[in-house]
């Protein structure tokens, strides 16, 4: 069988340039979708152009030029979004709405990723104000794609160890702490940063609340380590060990 095409936007991002390597290394034709509005990002130019030289292919597009978007997802059966959705960084999440107004139009995508990831926005209507942005912005743009029938898949990973393991969840660094750690309570600390809040009220959540394993997968969803049993997936243990 003929290998899918993949379009990937946002693909030199923490996300974006994991699903670009992963998409080259089995063999997909992979698309990158080169945003005008890169301007003289030097670092994602050449990351751009690396990609190029292992066999992506590069295409124009901007999210303010829908003609343009409609052009490139034309080219390709399955569009991955990896855009940025968090406070300190983008927040992008809408952004997303003009690609499935892009997608819908084309009329040819067999399959559509969006930019989801982390925890399933489903399940946290009851989030705290502060963190809830995120998960509300994430739910209109699914709304969009449902209402617009186009097939779709939601990846909900729920915590990168990146950014959850590495640094034991400290806000003040990703490198494990050597002398003091905070353990967190009940949230109730206030007059901070609103993007440290945001933070901590995901923190909240995670650990406090448990909404990450409250749940079992319904109908409809999977199991990633059993949909893809060849995927071998990091210990956290194992993970802890790359830091000693």
């Amino acid at each position: 069988m003929s290998k899918s095409k993949i379009l990937v936007v946002g693909a030199t991002g923490y996300v974006g340039k994991r699903i670009v390597k992963a998409s080259l290394a089995q063999g997909h034709p992979t698309h990158i979708l080169t945003r005008r509005e890169i301007g003289f990002d030097i670092e994602k130019v050449q990351m751009l152009l690396s990609f190029k030289e292992q066999g992506a292919r590069l295409v124009e597009g901007s999210f303010s030029d829908h003609q343009s978007l409609v052009d490139a997802v034309k080219q390709v059966d399955v569009v991955i979004c990896a855009i940025s959705g968090v406070q300190f960084r983008s927040h992008n999440i809408l952004l997303q709405l003009k690609l499935v107004d892009a997608i819908k139009e084309a009329g040819n995508i067999k399959r559509f990723l969006p930019s989801e990831f982390g925890m399933d926005p489903s399940r946290m209507g009851h989030a705290l104000e502060i963190g809830k942005e995120t998960f509300g912005d994430k739910m209109i743009v699914r709304k969009a794609i449902e209402d617009a029938k186009i097939p779709y898949t939601y990846i909900s990973a729920n915590c990168f160890a990146g950014y959850f393991v590495g640094g034991l969840s400290q806000l003040d660094s990703l490198m494990p702490p050597t002398d003091r750690v905070c353990i967190f309570g009940d949230g109730n600390r206030k007059d901070m940063e609103p993007t440290i809040q945001a933070a901590y009220a995901r923190i909240y959540h995670i650990y406090y609340e448990g909404c990450t394993m409250n749940f079992e997968i319904g109908k409809g969803g999977g199991e990633a380590s059993k949909l893809y049993p060849e995927v071998r997936y990091t210990r956290v243990d194992e993970y802890l060990r790359r830091y000693l």
